[in-house]
C-alpha cells in the first residue's frame, strides 16, 4: 500500500492545502518585494542599519579570511605539509633527496664555470633557491637549481658586462671575481622581480607563446652554445671574450686557430673523464630496473679526479688547471647594484621567461603523470622568489634540470621534501666539505657539462620527425635554432617569438576554403572535393573557411569566395554597370531628341492654330501620360534583360561556424559580399554563427533594413531549406545594400 493510501484522503487534502498556501505566500513575496537595481544594492550595502561594531567585526572577519586565503594561495607548504603522509613518503623523499644532491654537487660546480663564476657560487645556487622553492612551489617532482641553458645565458651577460675571464688574472682572485659575481647576483634579483611581478598579475599564460618546437629549437641551440663554451677548458686554451651577434662563430674560429696550443694533459683528463661518465650513464640505462638508484658517476668522478689531482700535485704548476680555493661557509646577504638594472633589464626578462618556460613544461609533464595540478601563476611566483632571495645571497639565476628531475622521480621522490633534503645536503657540503674540491681539474667539470648535454643534443633529431609531421613547426624550429646560434641568446629568442607569431598570422591568412555539399538523406554538409558522397544542392552554394575572418585575411576570404563560386562577380558587375550606363546615355539622347521635336511641333501648331487658342498642352499631357506608362514597364536592369549570363545558383550561404570574433574589417567585407552578390541576383544568407559573434555583429550595426536577422540561421541545413523555398529575388524590387 502506498503512502497516500495509508494516510487517507483527509491528510492528502491537508497536504495540498499547505502546499497551495506556501505557493501563494511565495507569490505574494515576489509581488510585494521591491525591485532593486545595482545602485540600490550598493546603497544598502554602504548605509546598512547594522550597528557600527557589527560592521567592524564583519569587516575584520572578512579581512582575516581573505588574508588567510591569500597566504595559503602563495605559501602552499602550509597546505600540503600538515597532511604529509610521513610513513608512506618520507623514505622515498629521503633517498630521492640524497640522489639529487649527489648530482647537484658536481653540476653546481660545473655550471658555475659555465656562468663565468667561481665554483662555490654554483653551490650557493644549489642551496638557497631550492629551499625557497620548497616553501612556495606547487610541483612535487621538479628539481630546481642550476641548469645548463640558464648558466650559459648568465655567462653571456657576465662576459659582456664584466669581461674578465677566470683565467686572465691569476694573482688577485678576489678582485678578479668581484664584478662577475655582482653582475650575476644583480641579474638574479632582476629576474626574480620580473617573475614575481608577472605571477602576481596572473601572467603565467605568457609562456603559451613559446611553442614546443620553439623551446626545443632554443634549448638545442643553447646546448651547442654550452658545448662551444667548454672547449677552452677541454683543450686548456686562453680565449678572448666574445659577446653579441656571431660571438659563437668567432669563438669556434679562435678555438680552431689555437688548437696547436692545446695542453695534452688537459685533453687527456677531459677525454678520460668523459669516457668514464658515458660508460656509467650507459650502465645506468641498461641496469635501470635492477639498481635501486642510479650509480653516482659524476660524484665518483669528482672524488676520484680530486684524489688523483691531489696525489700527483696538479695544483703545483702543471699544465692541468684546477678549481682553486673554495671558501667554506655561507656569505652574508648583499644588496643588488641598482645601477646595473638598466643594462640588465632586457637579458633579465628573457632569462625570466625561458627559465619559467622550462620549469612549467616539466612541472606539467610530471603533474599529468602523477595526477595532481600545478598552478602556473604560483610557479612563476615561486621561481621568482627563488631567484630574488638567491640573488641577495649572491646566487645566479636558476630553473629546473630535466636530468635531476627524472632522477628525483625515479628514485621515489613524492613531494617537495626531496628538494629540501637535497638542499640541506648541499648546505653541509658548503659548510664543511666544499674546500676539499680545490684540487679538482677544470677539465673534469667541462666533461661533466658536455656529457650532460646528451639529452638536449638529441633534439637535433627533431628535424627529421618534424619534416614528416609538420613543416611549419620545422620552420619554427630551424629559425629558432639558427637565430640563437648566429645571434646571442636574447636576440635569438626575440627573433624566434616574433617569427612564430608572424607564422601564425600567415597561416590564418591562408586557411582552407571549401564549397560544401549535402550528404544524401542527412543534414550534414561536407567539402565536395574531399567527400565523394557529398553533393551540391542545386541552386545553392555553401561556402566555408577553416579560420576566422579578420583584417589580415578578409580580402583573401572575399577573393576565395568569388573564385570557388565559379562566377566572375566583379566582371558581371562591371559589365552590368557599363550596359546600364550605355542604356541611360541612349535614353537621355532619345529624350533630348523628342524634346527638340516637340518644341518644333509646338511652334508650328501655335503659328497655325493661333485663332483657335489651341496650345501644346494637350500634346504634352499625352506625352506625360506615355511617360507614366513607360515608368510602369518592367525593369530592364536584370542580367537576363541586359543579355548577361546568369549564375547557376540563386542563393549563397556563408558557413560562419569557424568565426570566433569579428572586427570592423570583417563587418565591411561581409556587407560588401551581400552587395556584390545581390548585384548579380544572388541572395546571401549566414549560418552557424556563435552567440558572441552575433553580439559583435549587433554592436557593429551590421543588421539594418537590407540585412536583417532573417538572413541568419542556426545551421547550414536551415539556411539551405529556406533558400530552396525562396529560389530567386524578384527583379522588379531589388534590395539595395550600400557597398563599403
Amino acid at each position: 500500500m502506498g503512502l497516500a493510501d495509508a494516510s487517507g484522503p483527509r491528510d492528502t487534502q491537508a497536504l495540498l492545502s499547505a502546499t497551495q498556501a506556501m505557493e501563494l505566500r511565495r507569490r505574494d513575496y515576489h509581488m510585494e518585494r521591491p525591485l532593486l537595481n545595482q545602485e540600490h544594492l550598493e546603497e544598502l550595502g554602504r548605509w546598512g542599519s547594522a550597528p557600527r561594531t557589527r560592521q567592524w567585526r564583519t569587516w575584520l572577519q572578512c579581512s582575516h579570511a581573505r588574508a588567510r586565503a591569500l597566504l595559503l594561495q602563495h605559501l602552499p607548504v602550509l597546505v600540503w605539509l600538515p597532511r604529509y603522509p610521513v610513513r608512506d613518503w618520507l623514505l622515498g623523499d629521503l633517498l630521492s633527496g640524497m640522489s639529487v644532491a649527489i648530482m647537484q654537487l658536481p653540476q653546481g660546480l660545473a655550471y658555475a664555470f659555465l656562468a663565468g663564476l667561481p665554483p662555490v657560487f654554483g653551490l650557493y645556487s644549489s642551496f638557497y633557491p631550492v629551499f625557497v622553492y620548497f616553501l612556495f612551489g606547487t610541483s612535487r617532482h621538479i628539481s630546481v637549481g642550476t641548469f645548463a641553458v640558464m648558466s650559459v645565458m648568465v655567462g653571456s651577460v657576465t662576459e659582456s658586462l664584466a669581461p674578465q675571464t677566470l683565467n686572465d688574472s691569476p694573482i688577485n682572485e678576489t678582485t678578479r671575481d668581484a664584478d662577475p659575481v655582482q653582475v650575476a647576483s644583480t641579474l638574479s634579483v632582476l629576474v626574480g622581480l620580473f617573475q614575481v611581478g608577472l605571477g602576481l598579475i596572473h601572467f603565467g599564460f605568457l609562456v603559451t607563446y613559446l611553442s614546443e618546437p620553439l623551446v626545443r629549437g632554443y634549448t638545442t641551440a643553447a646546448a651547442v652554445q654550452v658545448f662551444v663554451s667548454q672547449l677552452k677548458y677541454v683543450f686548456g686554451l686562453h680565449l678572448s671574450s666574445h659577446s653579441g651577434p656571431l660571438s659563437l662563430i668567432y669563438t669556434v674560429l679562435e678555438v680552431c686557430r689555437k688548437l696547436p696550443q692545446s695542453k695534452v694533459g688537459t685533453v687527456v683528463t677531459a677525454a678520460v673523464a668523459g669516457v668514464v661518465l658515458v660508460v656509467v650513464k650507459l650502465l645506468n640505462d641498461k641496469l635501470q630496473r635492477q639498481l635501486p638508484m642510479p650509480i653516482p658517476g659524476e660524484l665518483l668522478m669528482l672524488i676520484g679526479a680530486t684524489g688523483i689531482s691531489y696525489g700527483i700535485g696538479l695544483r703545483d704548476g702543471s699544465e692541468v688547471d684546477v678549481v682553486g680555493n673554495i671558501s667554506a661557509g655561507l656569505v652574508p646577504p648583499v644588496a643588488p647594484n641598482t645601477q646595473l638594472f638598466s643594462k640588465l633589464v632586457g637579458s633579465a626578462f628573457t632569462i625570466a621567461v625561458v627559465g619559467f618556460a622550462i620549469a612549467i613544461s616539466l612541472g606539467k609533464i610530471f603533474a599529468l603523470r602523477h595526477g595532481y595540478r600545478v598552478d602556473s601563476n604560483q610557479e612563476l611566483v615561486a621561481l621568482g622568489l627563488s631567484n630574488l632571495i638567491g640573488g641577495i645571497f649572491q646566487c645566479f639565476p636558476v630553473s629546473c634540470s630535466m636530468s635531476r628531475s627524472l632522477v628525483q622521480e625515479s628514485t621515489g621522490g613524492n613531494s617537495q621534501v626531496a628538494g629540501a633534503i637535497s638542499s640541506l645536503f648541499i648546505l653541509l657540503i658548503i659548510i664543511k666539505l666544499g674546500e676539499l674540491f680545490r684540487d679538482l681539474p677544470k677539465a673534469v667539470l667541462a666533461a661533466i657539462v658536455i656529457v650532460n648535454l646528451k639529452g638536449m643534443l638529441r633534439q637535433l633529431s627533431d628535424v627529421c620527425s618534424l619534416w614528416k609531421a609538420n613543416r611549419a613547426d620545422l620552420l619554427i624550429w630551424l629559425v629558432t635554432f639558427a637565430a640563437t646560434i648566429l645571434l646571442n641568446m636574447d636576440l635569438g629568442l626575440m627573433v624566434a617569438v616574433v617569427f612564430s607569431l608572424l607564422l601564425v598570422v600567415v597561416r590564418t591568412q591562408m586557411p582552407h576554403y571549401s564549397i560544401l555539399g549535402q550528404v544524401p538523406d542527412t543534414d550534414i554538409y561536407r567539402d565536395v572535393t574531399e567527400y565523394s558522397e557529398a553533393k551540391e544542392v542545386p541552386g545553392v552554394k555553401v561556402f566555408r573557411s577553416s579560420a576566422t575572418v579578420y583584417f589580415a585575411n578578409a580580402d583573401f576570404y572575399s577573393d576565395a569566395l568569388k573564385q570557388r563560386c565559379g562566377v566572375d562577380v566583379d566582371f558581371l558587375i562591371s559589365q552590368k554597370k557599363k550596359l546600364l550606363k550605355k542604356r541611360e546615355q541612349l535614353k537621355l539622347k532619345q529624350l533630348q531628341k523628342e524634346e527638340k521635336l516637340q518644341k518644333q511641333a509646338g511652334s508650328l501648331l501655335s503659328a497655325c492654330l493661333a485663332p483657335q487658342q489651341v496650345g501644346p498642352g494637350d500634346k504634352m499631357e499625352d506625352t506625360t501620360a506615355n511617360g507614366q506608362e513607360d515608368s510602369k514597364a518592367p525593369d530592364g536592369s536584370t542580367l537576363k534583360a541586359l543579355g548577361l549570363p546568369q549564375p547557376d545558383f540563386h542563393s549563397l550561404i556563408l558557413d560562419l561556424g569557424a568565426l570566433s570574433f569579428v572586427d570592423t574589417v570583417c563587418l565591411k567585407s561581409l556587407k560588401n559580399i551581400f552587395h556584390d552578390f545581390r548585384e548579380i541576383e544572388v541572395e546571401v544568407y549566414m549560418a552557424a554563427c556563435h552567440s558572441p559573434v552575433v553580439s559583435q555583429l549587433e554592436a557593429g550595426h551590421f543588421f539594418d533594413a537590407s540585412i536583417t536577422k532573417k538572413h541568419l540561421f542556426a545551421s547550414v541545413h536551415d539556411a539551405v531549406t529556406f533558400a530552396l523555398q525562396h529560389p530567386r529575388p524578384v527583379p522588379d524590387s531589388p534590395v539595395s545594400v550600400t557597398r563599403l
